[in-house]
């Protein structure tokens, strides 16, 4: 137990110092920690995570910052592709399904690169934004492409949380700032909750199809996890937004490595 609980702090300290991102650690941790399948990860993982998330959505809701529509819209979206997600990732060979998730890792890690590069925060209003918030209300105006939009980040985000266990935070955030005038600080919010919902519909979802919980391990892993998360949080006030990037790019390119040297070696 000692060993889920360390993976499970640490999980839950990048949880807090990225905001939505850190989730995509879990089930690598699991992997390479407790010598798990991705299968007997996923999960677990997931529980951890949306565990984590709901800390921070509940902070969110207090702050006023989570877009509820959106994320309601995101999270039903997102539960028939959780099911498609989950029953291909019990149809793909294990070698397979690290390959994919090694390759989503470092994805992510050279967004953030370039994000840390760019160094610049973008616009609230930008000629891309489909999802546009009404000057008077405050709120975002919906119109049919912007519920399509919205609908569709949340399918991508159900069926990567089923095939890979991860909450979906690398895709949720990045599209909304790119398409929406969403505030960063609202993204993220939204994003937390849209995680801790659709992670938990991953986990039921896996049980149906069979996947099986140890249930002293996924006890502490998630505690462990919800705590890092709160511990991250603090964390976060100390280190600007460049660090956190650049940090968290590293340690998912390094991860990712492992993966590859992981998938390959299954073959």
């Amino acid at each position: 137990m000692i060993v889920s609980s360390i993976l499970g702090l640490l999980v839950g300290v990048v949880l807090g110092l990225t905001g939505a991102g850190g989730g995509i650690l879990a089930v690598p941790a699991l992997v390479f920690g407790m010598g798990w399948t991705m299968q007997q990860a996923t999960p677990v993982a997931l529980i951890a995570v949306a565990g984590g998330a709901a800390v921070g959505a509940v902070e969110g809701l207090r702050k006023r910052l989570v877009r509820w529509r959106a994320a309601l819209l995101m999270a039903l979206a997102a539960f028939p592709c959780t099911f498609l997600g989950v029953h291909s990732a019990h149809q793909l060979p294990q070698r397979w399904l690290i390959g994919i998730f090694a390759a989503v890792m470092l994805l992510v890690a050279a967004r953030l690169l370039g994000g840390a590069r760019r160094n610049a925060e973008p616009a609230t209003e930008s000629s891309m934004a489909l999802a546009r918030i009404d000057a008077k209300t405050g709120r975002i105006h919906w119109t049919w492409p912007t519920a399509a939009l919205i609908a569709a980040i949340g399918a991508v985000t159900g069926f990567m949380t089923g095939l890979l266990g991860v909450g979906g935070g690398f895709v949720i955030v990045p599209l909304l700032r790119r398409y929406s005038g969403v505030s960063m600080h609202g993204v993220v919010a939204t994003s937390l909750m849209v995680i801790a919902a659709v992670s938990s519909g991953g986990v039921a979802i896996a049980l149906l199809h069979g996947a099986v919980l140890p249930l002293p391990a996924t006890a502490w892993f998630a505690g462990a996890t919800a705590a890092g998360m709160l511990l991250g949080r603090r964390l976060v006030k100390t280190l600007s937004a460049r660090q956190v990037q650049y940090g968290f790019a590293l340690v998912l390119a390094l991860v990712a490595c492992g993966l590859l040297v992981k998938s390959l070696a299954a073959i």
